[in-house]
C-alpha cells in the first residue's frame, strides 16, 4: 500500500488507492492558517479495517506536520482519540 498526498493550499489529504484508482482509505485536513491544519476526517474501507491503515495515514499526516512545523487541530474523532492516547503526538497538537 502506497500512501499518496495531495494539497491545494486550502485543503489536502493523505490517501491509499486501489488498482482502479479509487480511494480506499484517507485522512483529510483543512488549512486554518500558515501554521495550523485541521484534521477533520479519517476513513478506511471495510476491507482494511483492523489492519492499522488509519494509523499509517495519521503517521503520514504527523510526519508532514513535523516537516513543515505545523500544528494539528484534531476535530476528527479518530485523530482526537489518538492525540489523547499517544504522548508522541504532543509536539504537533494545537
Amino acid at each position: 500500500m502506497q500512501i499518496q498526498h495531495i494539497d491545494n493550499g486550502m485543503k489536502g489529504e493523505f490517501f491509499i488507492s486501489n488498482e482502479a484508482g479509487q480511494h480506499i482509505a484517507e485522512i483529510s485536513y483543512i488549512w486554518r492558517d500558515d501554521t495550523t491544519i485541521d484534521a477533520n476526517h479519517t476513513w478506511a474501507d471495510d476491507s482494511l479495517r483492523g489492519q492499522g491503515v488509519a494509523r499509517l495515514l495519521l503517521d503520514a499526516l504527523v510526519d508532514f506536520s513535523r516537516a513543515k512545523n505545523l500544528k494539528i487541530i484534531p476535530t476528527c474523532s479518530y485523530v482526537d482519540v489518538m492525540f489523547r492516547r499517544e504522548k508522541s503526538f504532543e509536539d504537533v497538537a494545537a
